[in-house]
This record gives structure tokens, C-alpha cells and sequence, in this order.
């Protein structure tokens, strides 16, 4: 029996025409019918490091009974030269998470993936106390099971205060040993079973709490004398209900 969470995130490619370029992570979200797929924005476009791809790949299972059957399916970034994906901005500036829309009838026949909804956002019910524990579900530089296609976790903790925006930012911290390609990969946190109940939780047990975005690391390190932070940001996922919007 596959664990639905696993189900809920894909594998994500980029490439600029048939070169590919970068591996990253992404997961399944809808909302009033329609289907997006998330990832970080950086995935899409990065000025920085000049990172320009003009289409991105997922990789879908297409039988129930066989999870080792799969196949890649290509979305295009641009129509018309416009970029189609739509991502976040506010006071403090970008927002480093994206979503795509998919056309459900594009989709191969058979496909199998579990998708988070707004039902799975965390609410003001919800106490989320630092030190609480997560997970980063992904694939850390590319690496998967190859024969199930299924993503890794990563374990984390909350490791700031959740509700708050970190310095001012629109993400909270998490305490996870992560890796490039885990960008894109939802930090979830399990749901009490005392408190699941709805058939949504039923399915999908789960509270969406962030999008991965990358390491966080300290300027002033000395990087032959001190270690890594170990520390993440994750934007809060409550941004999808402004970029999933009719």
C-alpha cells in the first residue's frame, strides 16, 4: 500500500528546448476542479543564476496496479512568448513559489497522484508549536526509487515561529538536512488521528504548512570553521490561495 502523501509529489525537469538543465521537486494541488502543480518559482526562472528554461517535465504514474509503469509529461512555460505560470509578490518583494495549471483532460489515461486542496491548509485551529515535527517530501538531487518512481522524506522540525513572517519574509524556518533538488517539495505535517475525521484528512491525513524553498545560511560564516545552519526556509503555503484564484 503506497502512502498518499507520496503520491502527492512529483518530480519536476526543466529544459531549454531538448537541453535539460536542473532537477527539482513539486506536488499536486487543486481547487473548485481545477489542477495545478507547484514548485518554487526559482525552478521557473532565475535571473541570478541565469536559469531560463522554457519548458519543465513531471514524471506521472499511469497504472494503480503497477506503480513501476510511468511517463513524462511535458508542460510548456510560455504561449505566445507570456509566461503561463503565475507567481507571488508582496511588500517585501518576490515570492519564491510558483504554480502551473494542468489540463486534467491532457493528462495520460490512468494517471495516479493524490493532490492537496485548501481543506489541507493549516487554519487558526490549528497549533503549530516550534519543534513540531515535519516532513519534506521530494527528490534531493534528483535521487528517488528509480523503480517506483516514488519520492523520499526528509525529517524536519519547525524551527521558528510559525504564523510569523521571518524577518520580515513571508516564510518560516524548518531544521532539515536538505539537498538541491528539494526545491519545489511540500512541508507537510501530520494530521492527529484524533482530529482526522473529514474524508479529505481521511485520504490525505495531512496539513500543507510550506513550499521549500532552499538553505538558509549566515554571511559572516566561516566555511572551514563553521558548519552549514542546517536550517531551511519554507514559505507559507497560504500564498496558493492567492495564485490558484479564478
Amino acid at each position: 500500500m503506497i502512502e498518499s502523501v507520496l503520491l502527492t509529489a512529483a518530480r519536476v525537469s526543466t529544459f531549454l528546448q531538448k537541453q535539460h538543465l536542473t532537477n527539482a521537486s513539486g506536488f499536486f494541488f487543486e481547487r473548485d476542479k481545477r489542477l495545478f502543480l507547484v514548485t518554487s518559482r526559482h525552478v521557473m526562472i532565475d535571473k541570478e543564476s541565469k536559469h531560463f528554461p522554457d519548458r519543465i517535465e513531471i514524471e506521472l504514474h499511469i497504472d494503480a496496479d503497477n506503480m513501476a509503469k510511468s511517463t513524462g509529461f511535458s508542460i510548456p512555460l510560455y504561449r505566445n512568448r507570456k509566461s503561463i505560470w503565475r507567481q507571488g509578490k508582496d511588500a517585501a518583494g518576490e515570492i519564491d513559489v510558483a504554480v502551473i495549471e494542468l489540463e486534467r483532460a491532457a493528462l495520460p489515461k490512468g494517471t495516479v497522484y493524490q493532490a492537496f486542496s485548501p481543506a489541507h491548509l493549516a487554519g487558526q485551529a490549528d497549533h503549530v508549536e516550534v519543534g513540531s515535527s515535519l516532513l519534506v517530501v521530494g527528490f534531493p538531487l534528483g535521487f528517488h526509487d528509480g523503480l517506483h518512481h516514488l519520492p523520499v522524506v526528509r525529517h524536519a522540525v519547525v524551527a521558528s515561529s510559525f504564523g510569523l513572517r521571518f524577518q520580515g519574509q513571508g516564510y518560516f524556518l524548518t531544521d532539515a538536512r536538505t539537498h538541491r533538488g528539494t526545491s519545489g517539495a511540500p512541508v507537510v505535517m501530520r494530521v492527529a488521528q484524533a482530529v482526522a475525521g473529514a474524508a479529505t484528512e481521511e485520504k490525505l491525513p495531512w496539513r500543507l504548512l510550506g513550499v521549500h524553498s532552499s538553505r538558509m545560511d549566515v554571511g559572516s560564516r566561516d566555511n572551514e570553521v563553521d558548519e552549514a545552519l542546517g536550517l531551511n526556509c519554507a514559505w507559507y503555503a497560504d500564498i496558493l490561495l492567492t495564485l490558484t484564484k479564478a
